[in-house]
């Protein structure tokens, strides 16, 4: 994948870098706020090759890249202005509605600290796992060391949420985590832990502070970041401008701090700790009802990004009872179930692409990230995520009757097993293998039964059409036939007898390749220029059917950065067959030890029936040398 191009292609269909009013990204997806989102081409975007899928849900323009996001992101951050644009206040309106700015504000601060969390809770998987058989005793150093490392993250998330937070609500980020710092510095803890066995009091100019305790909290540091995003401005506007360097952060600092200790972090704290009372009490009468509910419905929550709102919830439990189970336990019934679905499409289908895509994509599943399986097969073919849903109820409603309990976090799936150690026993981590077992096995039944390919399809309708025949006993056709023109006039060779393995393997898609004898390049469809690479050595095309179309000129000709290549076209141009794209200087490019071999690649072949290469030996413009079914 060319990430460059794929985030210059995106960056267009979204509406430009100027359209764009925040970006971050995820495991599996960049999460825009655009300013006007009738701007973004959703459905030329939707086919772009490398995106798995756009949803415009919970306040956010999301694009779903893949395992490959951050390289994306990076790309894209890397030929833009965005940065520098996120870090200025926006005065546009936000016409959103409440819930909507709710669900964009907790993805935006927990999506950027995830990492830290998930490596957090995997080492605490580990650590568990090693302390099961024995390997280590929490009485030895090695335990000690890892365990408090670990611990870190969890231990000053107020400050890794301050970070985040600010980023959120446009504030000083240095500021914010100096608001984490001021609930956890050392002084103020022993002075909390002195007054509590004390029986006596703290406060600050006569105001009292809460004998609280802020370490692994959620909401009041996000709480108190909010505040600080209005009383920054106020301080800014009435520091004089002589000494406003040094005023500014005074007031902010001082003003918020105060207000953070004295009430806004109380505040916080008891709404957590409310919050987890209504866990325990829903736990105590009907503890399968909600692991049900987030075991089956996770998936179309994953599709509109709103997943995330439940993750405060579940590292809220862990803060306020040590363990959760509700949240972490359905959503592992919920991600396996997604993998097994995606593993029995593996299993059962007959198309090889798919085959590689499902069995990939399933095996990321069941480890804990589901949007390759959820965008790549299982939302794509409909009945491998109802197979999905129907595991992730079955597993959650057993993890929810025998209260398995999770205890530190991490991506829920197989790898995180470990984090389900806990307790006087190992029964809750039997309890938590064998329910992600019967989400999986559920889920792989069920999809077993319900998939069919696309072929088995067409041609359970043949039979049913040749049986009941129209009046005029005549069959409408089942199935379209796309043609690829030939792009230059050449000698036709398979695929297979290129010198590249990617080209060889069909990795890229099937096509043909032909060895020109002419250095011109054409275009064999009708539709637009998708991407002209800056080396010009490679054009992306698709055409008015959606067929994506690679021309490749020779091999390993990138590393000539477009020496003796000429282009004609842009990005976005339409162009109709038989229209010049590209000259090149053959007898140039010879010389400098280069094959001048050109593979033209249908790269959506997997959206196809069939991508037939015809039986030709030589070919000129214009010929047919792909039929698609």
């Amino acid at each position: 994948m060319n990430y460059e191009n794929l985030a210059k292609s995106i960056l267009k269909k979204v509406g430009g870098e100027n359209n764009i009013s925040n970006l971050t990204h995820c495991a599996t997806r960049l999460r825009f706020n655009l300013k006007d989102k009738s701007k973004a081409n959703t459905e030329e975007l939707k086919t772009t090759q490398g995106v798995m899928g756009v949803v415009d849900k919970g306040g956010q323009y999301q694009v779903i890249i893949g395992n490959d996001v951050n390289n994306v992101y990076k790309e894209i951050i890397k030929i833009s202005n965005i940065e520098s644009q996120n870090s200025h206040v926006s005065n546009e309106a936000d016409d959103r509605k409440p819930i909507a700015k709710i669900i964009d504000t907790i993805t935006g601060i927990f999506t950027p600290i995830l990492p830290a969390i998930t490596a957090a809770g995997m080492m605490k998987a580990v650590l568990s796992l090693l302390n099961a058989f024995k390997l280590v005793t929490p009485q030895s150093q090695s335990y000690q060391v890892i365990n408090f490392m670990a611990d870190a993250a969890f231990y000053f998330l107020p400050i890794l949420l301050a970070n985040s937070a600010a980023k959120k609500f446009k504030t000083n980020q240095y500021l914010a985590m100096m608001l984490g710092g001021m609930l956890l510095h050392p002084t103020f803890v022993t002075m909390v832990s002195t007054a509590k066995e004390a029986g006596t009091s703290i406060g600050v100019f006569g105001l009292p502070i809460s004998l609280a305790s802020y370490s692994s909290s959620v909401l009041p540091i996000i709480l108190g970041v909010w505040f600080m995003s209005y009383v920054e401005p106020i301080a800014d506007k009435i520091s004089p401008k002589a000494i406003k360097f040094f005023t500014k952060p005074l007031i902010t600092a001082l003003v918020t701090g105060i207000v953070l200790l004295v009430v806004i972090g109380p505040l916080g704290y008891i709404i957590s700790d409310k919050i987890g009372l209504a866990i325990r009490t829903l736990e105590s009468y009907a503890s399968w009802v909600v692991p049900t509910i987030v075991g089956g419905l996770t998936p179309l929550l994953v599709m509109t990004g709103t997943h995330y709102g439940l993750i405060p919830i579940g590292i809220n439990n862990r803060m306020t009872m040590g363990y959760d189970t509700i949240i972490y336990p359905g959503m592992l019934a919920s991600n396996v179930s997604q993998g097994g679905a995606a593993l029995a499409v593996a299993l059962k289908t007959k198309n090889q692409e798919i085959r590689q895509l499902a069995s990939s994509a399933g095996i990321t599943a069941v480890c804990g990230i589901t949007e390759p399986a959820l965008y790549g097969v299982n939302l794509r073919f409909k009945t491998p995520l109802y197979s999905a849903m129907i595991g992730g109820t079955v597993g959650g409603l057993f993890l929810g009757l025998f209260r398995v309990s999770n205890y530190s976090g991490g991506s829920p799936g197989f790898l995180t097993l470990p984090s389900y150690i806990g307790g006087d026993s190992m029964m809750n981590f039997a309890y938590a293998c064998i329910g992600a077992a019967i989400s999986v096995v559920v889920a792989f039944v069920a999809c077993l039964i319900l998939y069919k390919d696309k072929a088995e399809v067409i041609d359970n309708v043949d039979k049913e059409v040749a049986v009941n025949k129209d009046e005029d006993n005549k069959k409408k056709p089942l199935v379209n036939k796309i043609t690829i023109a030939s792009p230059m006039d050449g000698e036709i060779m398979p695929l297979k007898e290129v010198k590249d393995e990617t080209f060889a393997s069909e990795m890229m898609g099937k096509g043909v390749a032909i060895k020109p004898i002419e250095g011109k390049v054409v275009s064999p469809i009708n539709g637009t220029v998708e991407t002209i690479f800056k080396t010009k050595h490679a054009i992306g095309l698709r055409s008015s059917d959606g067929v994506e179309v690679l021309i490749h000129i020779g091999i390993d000709t990138v590393q000539l950065e477009g020496k003796h290549f000429t282009s004609y076209i842009n990005d976005g141009d339409e162009v109709k067959v038989g229209d010049t794209l590209i000259e090149f200087d053959m007898e140039a490019i010879k010389k400098e030890g280069y094959e001048l071999v050109t593979p033209v690649i249908v790269t959506n072949t997997v959206d196809y029936l069939e991508v037939l290469p015809m039986n030709l030996k030589n070919a000129k413009v214009g010929d047919t040398i792909i039929s698609i079914i």
